[in-house]
């Protein structure tokens, strides 16, 4: 067995306790094999809950460490740096039986995701607000580029921003009074910050049409079917305060 071949074999032993390898399964026999193979979900199970806080802090340690260990017991990680592991989380939590009582736990998982993906994101240039005006006013119709660092997410049935935000941050409470409808959020990453603010559905489109390389009349024209009676204008501008985009052509 060549070393390539023994280290599938090995990793297969840890993920799976079991490899039809005498030799690894010699290795995989030893009490001190068990050891390992608990501290190494044990080690994904901690990056997990430091990639997905809010989650965390919703359900509670005892809970959320049984969701982790399950997960990593299926999904090995492909880095050995842990700070990204676990992209495929918050759609294990959508099927999970014991999180059906919480429907908006992936919602809020997604935005955990989010907020990992903003910090990791490649670093862009700042949009040239100036250039963009003068452009729009001069009645071209550019298209945006997203920043690279930008996510955003809208959720149709569940309250999922106020709820990420009120886990995400310690001094923060859900209000006494929590509407029971959909929400969106965005994270920007300025200045080398990842920072969040709500934002309605017609945003989210606006958003998804710059992504696929609509102009802005078309995307503003799709923001406004999305949500009748949106200010496009306004919309706009909040976007590119936020460092929602990097360029225009």
């Amino acid at each position: 067995m060549n070393s390539q071949d023994y280290y599938r074999q090995f990793l297969h032993a840890v993920w799976h306790g079991t490899s039809a390898h005498p030799l690894v399964a010699s290795l995989s026999a030893q009490p001190a094999f068990a050891v390992y193979r608990n501290t190494i979900f044990k080690s994904c199970a901690d990056a997990l809950a430091a990639n997905y806080p809010a989650v965390l802090r919703l359900v509670g340690e005892p809970w959320f460490q049984g969701a982790a260990l399950a997960y990593a017991r299926g999904n090995m990680p492909d880095d050995a740096c842990l700070i990204a592991y676990g992209p495929g989380f918050p759609d294990f939590l959508a099927s999970a039986e014991e999180a059906r009582e919480l429907p908006y736990l992936p919602g809020v998982a997604r935005l955990d995701r989010c907020w990992t993906e903003s910090h990791l994101a490649a670093d862009d240039a700042p949009l040239d607000a100036a250039g963009l005006h003068a452009a729009l006013a001069a009645g071209r119709d550019v298209c945006l580029a997203p920043h690279a660092a930008a996510r955003w997410r809208w959720e149709a049935a569940y309250p999922i921003y106020s709820i990420w935000d009120a886990n995400r941050r310690p001094d923060a409470e859900l209000p006494a009074e929590l509407a029971w409808r959909g929400e969106g959020a965005l994270l920007t990453r300025p200045q080398g910050q990842v920072q969040w603010q709500a934002i309605g559905p017609g945003a989210c489109r606006f958003l998804d049409a710059c992504r696929d390389g609509i102009g802005v009349a078309a995307a503003a024209g799709l923001a406004l079917e999305r949500e009748p009676g949106l200010d496009a204008a306004a919309m706009l501008g909040g976007l590119v305060q936020a460092g929602a985009f990097t360029s225009f052509h």
